[in-house]
């Protein structure tokens, strides 16, 4: 029964939530905050699990043609997210710092070699929220390739009493995107390198997307 109702969510949840994230994308006023000094060259994406729902969109108004690779969870929701995800052009690797890590790491790798960027979630798949594991570290360092913070806020939104406090905009709400200075972590060890990534993170989250509004 439980693989049966796995099967069924496969097929429904992606096409539907890749809808309804168009819907809610179309319908609301847009402003973006982007600096002019991003890399020519492949980059990683971070951003927080819980502001994870219009990225697509902002990765497609700064890079519109690039490929990009996600480093997705094995777990089913990180299935689910994968297979959604597939509909905006976007591929994935899958694996987490619990699960799959080095294999995920060593494929992501190959990807940035490849030409491709590289997203990445710091406090996925299960949180604490807006802590950093040790993947990114490693994949910056081992890669020599600069991290870009991506970030949003909406005017109005849901806010989900999940470990990630997951946000979404309400439709017709204000969305502003941000995306920041891209930066290195040559140098530093793991910790230092997990401290410096989270407050650079933390200057484009602002504390009005941190509220739930009614």
């Amino acid at each position: 029964m439980k693989s049966l109702q796995r099967s069924v969510l496969k097929s429904i949840v992606p096409p539907l939530g890749a809808l309804l994230m168009r819907a809610i994308y179309a319908s609301c006023k847009k402003e973006f905050h982007i600096p002019s000094n991003l890399p020519k060259e492949p980059f990683i994406v971070a951003f927080w699990h819980g502001e994870l729902l219009m990225q697509p969109f902002l990765y497609h108004k700064i890079r519109p043609s690039h490929k990009i690779s996600v480093m997705i969870s094995e777990h089913f929701d990180g299935e689910l997210i994968a297979r959604t995800i597939e509909r905006f052009g976007f591929e994935s690797i899958r694996g987490s710092s619990k699960k799959g890590g080095a294999r995920a790491l060593i494929g992501a790798i190959k990807k940035l070699k490849e030409g491709y960027d590289i997203a990445i979630t710091p406090d996925g798949p299960r949180g604490p929220r807006h802590s950093v594991a040790g993947g990114i570290v490693a994949l910056s360092q081992k890669s020599g390739a600069k991290i870009v913070p991506f970030s949003y806020q909406a005017d109005r939104f849901w806010q989900l009493n999940s470990w990630d406090r997951f946000l979404i905009p309400k439709p017709f709400s204000k969305l502003s995107f941000y995306v920041g200075e891209p930066f290195s972590v040559e140098g530093m060890d793991e910790e230092q390198a997990k401290e410096f990534i989270k407050k650079r993170m933390l200057q484009y989250c602002h504390e009005s997307s941190k509220e739930k509004r009614g």
